[in-house]
């Protein structure tokens, strides 16, 4: 018998298909934008000032600012150019830091979103923030920082890096595993969670193969769409505190985070969550999917040791610490000798469950 469930899709636009970035001053004008600023990361600054001049008259100006984990004092320079140019809309190119941005900029002053990913983080399809602080990484769920409009153009990400594109990859992955066994997950979301692993674990190793292949690179921007819509529509877990907290614990790069803790965060829940390892494991077609993960990255050579981030080893401790002072639903428990094994494992970069 099916279990009773509620879902409820979040009310995103999106514009889908090669070109379709062209479509920007189109989605502005539905929005009634007339003044759009555009963010980007600094080594993204060149695509920004593009697109501003293809928007002409509707851009602003351009804030090239942004950085990974959206720190809340880069935050408050991009509100001290919104007022001064007086934007009334938000144009982002790039990959989570810049949506990040986006999104924190939205959560304070309310401006519409346009955003066009250049990366598979996802988090473009969720009304999620996470910002830093101190050191600390916090997140909050509002409506107000879900992007009105979201535009996905293959051409936009012909040209990211294969190691790149294999961790980003991996960090939408860790999305859908999240969503299968999520207290609030439900029939719709564990479907498009499945066919978005799916998605990525056939195109990922042809990306690093060609990383031109369009044909490949339409799939994994779909698994992207699929993956963060999931994480979007239900409560994250222990996989997702661990990242947030080595992240801005350690400032460790986000993706290739995401794709050194996913197959031990995968081995923790295992006992707990058959059901979803059965789904895992049929959308990466091997009989183990803590392995199966662990495997896949290694193939597309995507990062599987916290070390090789520039984690300290005398950082576990304290990593453990943080994810048990405020730690997310999880469907096994959090024990902490159980945790600290994890952290170890994926500081050395051991295979997962070892």
């Amino acid at each position: 018998m099916m279990r009773a469930f509620v879902y409820e899709a979040l009310p995103s636009r999106i514009v889908f298909g090669p070109g379709a970035q062209a479509k920007i001053p189109e989605e502005l004008d539905r929005l009634g934008v007339r003044r759009a600023l555009v963010l980007a990361t600094p080594q993204q600054a060149a695509s920004a000032h593009e697109t501003a001049e293809m928007l002409k008259g509707r851009a602003a100006g351009v804030f090239a600012e942004a950085k990974m984990h959206t720190p809340t004092d880069i935050t408050e320079r991009a509100m001290e150019t919104v007022r001064a140019l007086g934007a009334d809309g938000l144009v982002a190119i790039g990959g989570g830091s810049t949506t990040g941005l986006a999104k924190a900029i939205a959560l304070r002053a309310d401006l519409p979103q346009v955003v066009a990913p250049t990366t598979y983080a996802g988090s473009e399809m969720t009304n999620i923030l996470g910002e830093t602080k101190g050191g600390v990484k916090t997140t909050i769920r509002d409506r107000r920082v879900l992007p009105e409009t979201v535009v996905y153009d293959v051409d936009l990400t012909l040209t990211l890096p294969p190691a790149l594109s294999a961790a980003s990859g991996l960090n939408a992955v860790a999305h859908a595993m999240e969503a299968l066994y999520a207290p609030d997950g439900n029939p719709i979301i564990a479907l498009m969670a499945q066919e978005g692993v799916r998605a990525f674990a056939q195109s990922l190793p042809r990306i690093v193969a060609n990383p031109t292949d369009p044909d490949a690179r339409s799939e994994a921007l779909s698994g992207a769409w699929l993956c963060g819509a999931c994480l979007g529509a239900v409560t994250m877990a222990l996989h997702h505190k661990l990242c947030h907290v080595l992240g801005g614990s350690f400032d460790l790069p986000h993706a290739e985070t995401h794709a050194v803790v996913l197959p031990h965060a995968a081995a923790y829940n295992a006992p707990a969550t058959p059901e979803a390892m059965a789904r895992l494991s049929r959308a990466l077609q091997v009989e183990d999917a803590p392995r199966g993960l662990y495997d896949l990255a290694g193939r597309i050579g995507a990062p599987r040791a916290l070390r090789d981030l520039g984690m300290p080893a005398g950082g576990i401790a304290h990593a453990v610490d943080l994810a048990l002072a405020n730690p997310y639903a999880n469907p096994r428990p959090i024990e902490r000798e159980a945790l600290r094994r994890l952290v170890e494992a994926a500081w050395e970069g051991a295979p997962p469950g070892t």
